[in-house]
């Protein structure tokens, strides 16, 4: 049986007796490097959602798809910001799907504007929906269903440039309602604050979509701030079983600029800085070069970095 029809089974349930029934102990996610996770699990041409609200935003993964020269990939997010506007930028992807897009109380994101206004690098396709559309087609996608169905876009010209925006009417009360495809990636990537031993990954703070996104993919790469021998989940808390991950890596520090919860603040400077840097395609051409190209892994890039700031 597939991972992701196990997903499906098992959302809704954490029993033991049932992860034994199903036979999921050989499904259990493998801990190993965040450059064998993407060489192993991210393909050129998949489709992609790299999922991360205000914190937990997957940088060092989207940093490692970058450095592997992944290619013709479909991106999508909910609030595409500076990692989505690198991976744009270094010609990783060919479309995205997306809800928002911008460079966080700074503005534009510069190498996706390019892309979509002149084409560079390369030509871009993009497909525009609202948050709620995104975020109930995210739960379509990990419910094993077709399409979303919403109260939304009363007075909105969305529908006007997004064919996939389409209506239904309801059986019973005959209310015209908005419909879009489920969001089914073929690989989701998310930071958490911890994983235990065997591959349970435990989130806290602002969630976003990130339960949603690694229950719809077909395949989920999670990069964490510590390995621990026992999450000690406090009651409610979102914990994703070991058997809906495909591989947890250790990547301190690995939503950096934005925040990890409990862990680290945001870096406001960077952002900032991002601006200058993302306007200019030979200055942003030289920081992918330098600061991604020329780094072996995440760890590497950030002592780069404080270097750099450390220079000034």
């Amino acid at each position: 049986m597939p991972r992701h029809n196990l997903n499906l089974i098992a959302a809704q349930s954490r029993c033991p007796l049932l992860i034994e029934r199903l036979n999921l102990e050989h499904l259990m996610a493998e801990i190993i490097s965040l450059h064998d996770a993407v060489k192993q699990f991210v393909n050129d041409g998949d489709t992609v959602a790299l999922e991360g609200f205000t914190h937990l935003i997957p940088t060092a993964a989207g940093h490692e798809i970058i450095r592997q020269k992944k290619k013709d990939l479909t991106l999508v997010r909910m609030t595409p910001d500076l990692i989505y506007d690198q991976l744009i930028g270094a010609g990783c992807a060919k479309r995205l799907i997306f809800s928002w897009g911008g460079n966080p109380g700074v503005g534009s994101l510069h190498r996706l504007r390019d892309a979509v206004e002149k084409q560079w690098p390369r030509p871009m396709e993009i497909e525009e929906h609202s948050h709620a559309d995104l975020a109930n087609a995210y739960v379509a996608g990990a419910s094993g269903l077709p399409f979303a169905v919403l109260r939304a876009y009363a007075g909105s010209d969305l529908p006007k440039v997004n064919p996939l925006i389409k209506t239904v009417t309801c059986p019973f009360t005959g209310e015209v309602l908005a419909a879009v495809p489920a969001v089914r990636p073929d690989v989701t990537v998310i930071h958490a604050q911890k994983a235990d031993r065997k591959g349970n990954v435990l989130l806290w703070g602002i969630l976003g979509v990130q339960k949603e996104a690694a229950l719809s993919a077909k395949r989920c790469i999670v990069t964490v701030e510590e390995i621990v021998d026992d999450l000690n989940a406090p009651m409610n808390a979102c914990v994703l079983p070991t058997w809906a991950l495909s591989a947890v890596c250790l990547v301190p520090g690995g939503a950096h600029p934005s925040y990890a919860h409990g862990y680290y603040e945001r870096d406001n400077r960077f952002y900032q800085a991002w601006d200058p840097i993302a306007r200019d395609r030979e200055t942003f051409t030289a920081w992918i070069a330098e600061y991604i190209h020329g780094t072996a892994d995440f760890s590497e890039f950030q002592r780069k970095l404080a270097s750099a700031s450390e220079a000034k």
